[in-house]
């Protein structure tokens, strides 16, 4: 699986406005400045997840941008759909959609298998507990492996 660029910015842009205090606005750029993310990208980002209703925008001196539910009600699942849409797909299609023969026919269990495990893992984790350093126990449990940390 890859993170790509866009999923990670808008985790990073929604985390920030979960930290922001009394949930009040905050502007692009303070978020793009506190995250660094280049500020035009950020702003097509907040776009998309604004229409997916993640985040609102207020207009004028006092506006900017604050999520659109509690922190605790929307998971990181649910920003890298509204960026950059199915968390698993093979060649740009969703595994259900897919189909094999031969040697390979068993691919489809296995693609369905990784799409179960990510969604588990992404769909479990709100941005309330990234921002609170603490993620479920499921979670942390995989990150305390060493094998978890290295790169094969």
């Amino acid at each position: 699986m890859r993170i790509s660029a866009r999923a990670d910015y808008a985790v990073r842009a929604a985390l920030q406005l979960a930290h922001a205090p009394d949930g009040g606005p905050l502007k692009a750029e303070a978020i793009a400045d506190a995250q660094d993310i280049p500020h035009k990208f950020l702003e097509g980002i907040l776009g998309d997840m604004r229409r997916g209703g993640l985040v609102l925008s207020q207009r004028g001196g006092n506006g900017g941008y604050r999520l659109a539910k509690a922190a605790d009600e929307i998971t990181i699942a649910d920003v890298i759909r509204v960026v950059d849409g199915p968390l698993v797909s093979v060649r740009g299609v969703r595994p259900p959609e897919l189909s094999y023969s031969g040697p390979a026919e068993s691919l489809l269990p296995l693609w369905i298998a990784l799409r179960a495990n990510v969604r588990q893992i992404l769909d479990g984790v709100s941005l309330a507990d990234v921002a609170s350093a603490e993620l479920p126990h499921q979670v942390s449990a995989l990150t305390r492996d060493p094998a978890s940390w290295m790169n094969p």
